[in-house]
């Protein structure tokens, strides 16, 4: 089959690989019909190589047909319609059954001290085989797959994989008062959505913020005021507080996270990482601070007192530091973590069944054969050509 695999920073081919096939009881075949990039695959695009082996399959964000089940799995046939979570998760454990399926107890990568096991994200999380290819064997297939509706395109239910549960959770860890305000940071895919997950589930106002004049502009489309980090971030957090009151938000949640470009000193760490041995670059990256934490911190500065900061970017060093001092005195609250997909899944699927409120149909902007992946991947990081979210229809 085809498959999208990783050979080194910044460099990622279309090749043909062996096709997976069932190896236990509880795995499904799929066939994958589309596949998302994401954000999160430009960090291991750029910033965490030290992680991956060459030749590793990328992508987190499918949804196919299944082709053939295991032995142990009842609840899935041949021609079933699926979305497939970026986690694996056993659905039974303590975190399953408490609504954190990414800290799964039965598929967390326990000699990487790492929550569950994903789909196409490095050794840190298992080093499965990801979804950017024509095929996927889906382990704990029962728990892990999702059935959805035949009828209607890849779209309306593709981003159940990993965009509208990553935003979900972000803005209900957020806890945005009815009528109240939040400011996103970062508009993205993730950050988009989280707007419109803002705007849906009762927020007053909703702030955005973001350097790429396009992502402003869709933003602003559907009701969000909207802010140019690249101005100065002093400004806008004083733009933003001028607009509530003096307070600042309610409520911000970082949709950026470490950056995949890096920046300042924390690319210079990245860069210096990438070109030493892996497996001491994997150490230096688990124990020095590699992260730019511009936009925690603004959020941080930002958020009214007594406010939440939700965290959904992905962070990955382990000594970057934290302004303890403001966030005691401020009283803040602070959530963050892989989303944990299955939890939402109840809430959002309603929504994909009638008149789209979260315009997941026209969400992606371009859609390309597995064959454009190399040059698909340079321009999402890039921000060229207006390239915001790319599809892969194998």
């Amino acid at each position: 089959m085809k498959a999208v695999v990783w050979n080194g920073t910044r460099n990622v081919d279309t090749v043909t690989v062996p096709d997976p096939r069932i190896e236990e009881p509880g795995d499904a075949l799929v066939r994958i019909t589309s596949s998302g990039l994401c954000g999160s695959d430009l960090h291991l695009y750029e910033v965490l190589g030290p992680f991956m082996t060459p030749g590793d399959i990328l992508g987190h964000e499918p949804m196919g047909v299944v082709e053939e089940v295991g032995s142990g799995v009842t609840s899935l046939t041949p021609g079933q319609r699926v979305v497939i979570p970026f986690q694996i998760s056993c659905g039974h454990c303590l975190m399953c059954d408490t609504g954190l399926q990414s800290q799964c107890e039965n598929t967390q990568v326990e000699e990487q001290g790492m929550g569950a096991a994903l789909f196409g994200y490095s050794k840190l999380y298992g080093s499965v085989p990801g979804a950017q290819a024509e095929y996927l064997r889906v382990p704990r297939a029962e728990t892990t797959a999702v059935p959805v509706p035949d009828q209607g395109p890849d779209d309306r239910y593709l981003f159940l994989s990993d965009v509208l549960p990553t935003a979900w959770q972000a803005v209900r860890y957020a806890d945005v008062p009815e009528g109240g305000s939040v400011a996103v940071l970062g508009l993205g895919p993730i950050g988009d959505m989280c707007c419109r997950v803002a705007r849906h589930l009762g927020a007053g106002r909703v702030f955005g913020v973001d350097p790429v004049p396009e992502r402003r502009a869709r933003a602003a489309a559907r009701d969000v005021e909207v802010f140019d980090s690249s101005k100065g971030t002093d400004d806008v957090v004083q733009e933003i507080r001028d607009r509530t009151d003096g307070r600042g938000p309610d409520a911000v949640i970082d949709a950026v996270g470490m950056e995949a470009a890096g920046h300042g000193s924390a690319k210079f760490a990245q860069r210096v990482a990438n070109l030493m041995p892996r497996g001491v670059a994997a150490k230096m990256m688990e124990t020095a601070g590699v992260d730019r934490l511009t936009a925690l911190h603004t959020a941080i500065d930002l958020v009214r007192r007594g406010g939440t900061v939700s965290l959904i970017g992905v962070y990955g060093g382990m000594a970057d530091p934290m302004p303890m001092l403001t966030l005691f005195d401020k009283q803040i609250q602070l959530r963050m973590g892989q989303a944990n997909v299955r939890r939402w899944v109840p809430e959002i699927l309603p929504l994909l069944e009638g008149s789209d409120p979260l315009g997941v149909d026209d969400f992606a902007t371009h859609h390309v054969g597995l064959d454009a992946a190399s040059l698909a991947y340079e321009k999402f990081q890039k921000k060229q050509d207006g390239v915001f979210k790319v599809v892969f229809r194998p």
